[in-house]
Order: structure tokens, then C-alpha cells, then sequence
């Protein structure tokens, strides 16, 4: 197994310790900021093993599956977490994730015909404001930061939207050729 594969294994690994000080009391006050730094480890390795893979020429069916399964675990997982502590709404991660199964079912589709559809800017953009999203709610450092998270929230959910539509518009043949 290569470098960019153990870290997305690694980051797979790395989120039901997350949960875990994320939803726990176990270590008091400290549960927040030893989730945080987990949190922002596993995003580490999210871009990492990418570009690792790419520059080294590591890329295999392995990473191309397990990363963005990897990537959906470690957000999801984040997310449903901030609707148990209080700090998103049900309604926006429900969107956030039906749009991650819409798109993991368009790449099942298009695999099935033999299509590798790529991951576009948009989904880049969106993956960055929610992991920053995620962090500044983890954060939960109030004042101002209140303010951002808040844009955050909205700039994630604006982008999960954008960046759904534009997969569509640019894959849809892909329903065409899969029978639907």
C-alpha cells in the first residue's frame, strides 16, 4: 500500500475518534480541541494523499474508490455531530448529504459505463468552506467568529447546491447512457 493510501485509510481511521471527542464528555472542556485537531488532521491528509498521488504518479482504483469515501465519512460524520451539539440545523446537513448520495450515485452509474467523471472546482470549493465551516464551529470561538460560521454555513450550502447542479448539467448523458 502506497503513502497517499495509508493516509486515506489513516483518515478513515481517524473518525470514530473524532465522534467520539466530539460527542463525549470524557475529557471535559479538552473533548472539543482534541476533536478539532483530529478534525484538522484528517483534512490534512484529504489533501495530501491528492496531491502525493498526482505528483508521485501513485494514483490506483484503491484511492480513486476509498478517498472520497473517505472525504464523505470524515464531513458527514462531522456534520451530524454539529446538529447533536446544537450547531446546525438538521435541515441544512440533510442537503449537504442527499447531494454527496446523488453524486456517489451518478459516479456508480457512470463507472458501471465505464465513465470516470472527475471531481470538478466547484465540489473543491465546497469541500473547503464546509471542512472551514466545520472548524470554525468547532472552534465555537463566539464573537465574531459566531459571524463567520455563520457565513460559513451558508457559503457551504450555497456551494453544495452550485456544485450538485453543475455535475449534473455536465454529467447528465450519463443518465442517457444508464438506461434512465
Amino acid at each position: 500500500m502506497n503513502l497517499p493510501n495509508k493516509l486515506t485509510v489513516l483518515r478513515v481511521i481517524m473518525v470514530p475518534f473524532f465522534v467520539f471527542f466530539m460527542l463525549t464528555d470524557v475529557g471535559g472542556a479538552a473533548n472539543k480541541w482534541i476533536a478539532l485537531i483530529i478534525f484538522c488532521a484528517a483534512s490534512l491528509t484529504d489533501m495530501l494523499d491528492g496531491k502525493i498521488a498526482r505528483a508521485r504518479n501513485l494514483v490506483t482504483n484503491f484511492g480513486k474508490f476509498m478517498d472520497p469515501l473517505a472525504d464523505k465519512l470524515l464531513v458527514c460524520s462531522a456534520l451530524i455531530c454539529l446538529i447533536t451539539t446544537g450547531q446546525l440545523a438538521s435541515w441544512i446537513v440533510i442537503i449537504i448529504i442527499a447531494r454527496e448520495f446523488i453524486i456517489s450515485g451518478f459516479r456508480l452509474v457512470a463507472s458501471d459505463n465505464g465513465i470516470v467523471i472527475a471531481a470538478s472546482y466547484w465540489g473543491k470549493f465546497k469541500t473547503v468552506a464546509q471542512m472551514a465551516m466545520i472548524i470554525v464551529l468547532i472552534a465555537d470561538f463566539g464573537g465574531i467568529f459566531t459571524m463567520i460560521g455563520n457565513v460559513l454555513i451558508w457559503v457551504s450550502l450555497i456551494l453544495t447546491v452550485v456544485s450538485l447542479i453543475d455535475y449534473v448539467a455536465k454529467n447528465i448523458e450519463v443518465l442517457t447512457r444508464g438506461g434512465m
